[in-house]
């Protein structure tokens, strides 16, 4: 007898609507996009969960924020936590990257950061001319020990409306929901109240090992759960050879030569996805005859 092997769940984005009590909500779960980011870089476990947590909330936020072109969650920090970037963009790709100092890990409360970490959300959409995109960025109080209420409390300050917002990220899923009330006097008088109660039912656990039409049904399916569509999510990087070309022109000739002295070549490996690039000195003399006045933005060297 053959076996029979059931496929494997698609990374999804899911909109969905209760109407009745006049929430709207986003909801995601990443399983195959997650192990392709996780395979670029080995992370100590908290630097791990962060970044599963902040690539989902990219994603997320793609979905309750109107965006064409990439949203980007970004963390600076100095020690431990030196950098961290989740990317998603509209047509559903998804990438990420976090930095520790060697040997150390991500703190377990964001506010042991300090006060010079930054937290910032981008999106950038396209302009009218394709090489000088529109961005819009808005920064995030880091006065919350977890990544998920950070932004919660964003929101809730920057649209006034009520949210509710769950992050979750282990070795084999990250996964995320986000609920918010709708502008105005939508769905009845305790509406917010019982999704609320129903919200707080969810844990950590269950979020990750459940899939988002089982989760929605299990919380939402006597509250007239209205699903206004999905979206697949894959992992994918933007790097190509002309960007990294881009990033060698803004380093100059000279720094570049310096660069590639010990070799004979300069070796650039994209943290993201890590795809190797190969500059021979032989090549300089095309690579620096003509520096375009508009260029892409660099590319991360490692």
């Amino acid at each position: 007898m053959s076996e029979i092997h059931s496929m494997p769940e698609p990374d999804q984005l899911t909109r969905f609507l209760l109407q009745e009590a006049g929430v709207r909500g986003v909801h995601v779960r990443l399983g195959p996009a997650w192990q392709d980011i996780l395979g670029q870089s080995r992370y100590p476990r908290l630097a791990k969960r962060l970044l599963g947590e902040a690539c989902v909330a990219s994603a997320l936020f793609t979905g309750h924020t109107k965006v064409d072109g990439r949203l980007s969650i970004q963390l600076r920090g100095s020690e431990p936590l030196r950098a961290l970037f989740a990317e998603c963009t509209a047509a559903g790709t998804l990438r990420g990257i976090a930095q520790v100092s060697e040997g150390q890990d991500a703190p377990a409360d964001l506010r042991d950061l300090g006060d010079s970490a930054l937290l910032a959300i981008t999106v950038e959409n396209p302009g009218l001319d394709p090489r000088e995109p529109q961005r819009y960025q808005s920064l995030v109080a880091l006065a919350s020990a977890e990544l998920g209420d950070a932004f919660e409390a964003y929101f809730r300050q920057s649209e006034q409306l009520p949210t509710r917002l769950l992050l979750a990220a282990d070795d084999e899923h990250a996964a995320g929901l986000l609920l918010q009330k709708l502008p105005g006097d939508a769905g009845d008088a305790d509406g917010w109240t019982r999704i609320g109660a129903l919200f707080d039912t969810l844990a950590e656990p269950e979020l990750l090992a459940t899939s988002a039409g089982d989760l929605l049904h299990r919380l939402f399916h006597q509250q007239s759960l209205q699903v206004l569509g999905a979206r697949d999510l894959s992992f994918a990087c933007s790097c190509s050879r002309e960007r990294v070309e881009a990033m060698l022109q803004s380093l100059g000739e000279e720094e570049a030569r310096a660069a590639a002295e010990a070799t004979g070549a300069v070796e650039v490996r994209c943290e993201f996805c890590g795809r190797q690039y190969h500059f021979p000195l032989t090549e300089f003399g095309v690579l620096f005859a003509e520096v375009p006045a508009h260029s892409p933005p660099p590319e991360r060297l490692q």
